[in-house]
């Protein structure tokens, strides 16, 4: 099962879902500039980067977007072979990209270290491609490196974490390839929507509590 987008919303848990229809005629100028694909934000002087797949990139925006000494978190997509690829076909699995966040962080604030520690605790790990309900090649778990360090640092983050496991951590870690925005509309998701999706509500609110988030 896979989890639809804004036109079509499921509340999937427990294999029910719940579909919202959007009429056509409600479209509007507001609604077209929230199909159009995110600009990434600029990276200031003394900023890093770093890029994460974890499930849902919903789940994992919302958070990262709650770490301290995080600037920016831009949902997207990274690790396939297609250019410019539309979220209608990364769901269906034709271009290898993962749903993934690109974080934007002041080092002397949070360490890449703490940002690994975070997408750890931020999902499990074990699941092969896929997320609870939520299944596919482009759910899987990743780590982007964006250079050697941060290659050694994830690959020593990841041989400790799995003692905290009882199956084995299936995340890969590869080099960061060209990243693509997600449309404006499924960008700051929990934080537009959370009141009123039922996704948010179920799915995201939980994991927010569980990390103690939800502030």
């Amino acid at each position: 099962m896979k989890r639809f987008f804004t036109t079509i919303l499921p509340l999937a848990i427990i294999g029910v879902c719940s579909v919202i229809a959007f009429s056509p005629q409600s479209a509007s100028a507001e609604e077209a500039t929230g199909k159009k694909a995110a600009s990434l934000p600029e990276i200031p002087e003394g900023f890093e980067i770093a890029t994460f797949s974890a499930g849902c990139y919903w789940c994992v925006e919302a958070v990262f977007q709650r770490v301290d000494g995080v600037k920016t978190v831009t949902s997207g997509f990274t690790g396939g072979h297609v250019k410019n690829p539309k979220y209608e076909n990364v769901v269906n699995e034709t271009t290898g990209h993962a749903e993934a966040v690109r974080v934007v962080f002041n080092p002397e604030k949070v360490s890449y270290e703490m940002l690994l520690a975070w997408f750890w605790k931020a999902h499990d790990p074990t699941q092969l491609n896929r997320q609870g309900a939520d299944i596919g090649t482009h759910y899987r778990s990743g780590i982007f490196y964006h250079n050697d360090a941060q290659k050694q640092l994830a690959t020593e983050s990841k041989n400790k974490a799995q003692a905290d496991f009882t199956r084995l951590i299936v995340t890969e870690i590869t080099e960061a390839k060209e990243f693509y925005p997600a449309k404006v509309s499924h960008q700051d998701y929990y934080r537009i929507n959370g009141s009123s999706d039922g996704y948010c509500r179920l799915v995201i609110e939980p994991k927010l509590e569980k990390l103690k988030l939800n502030k």
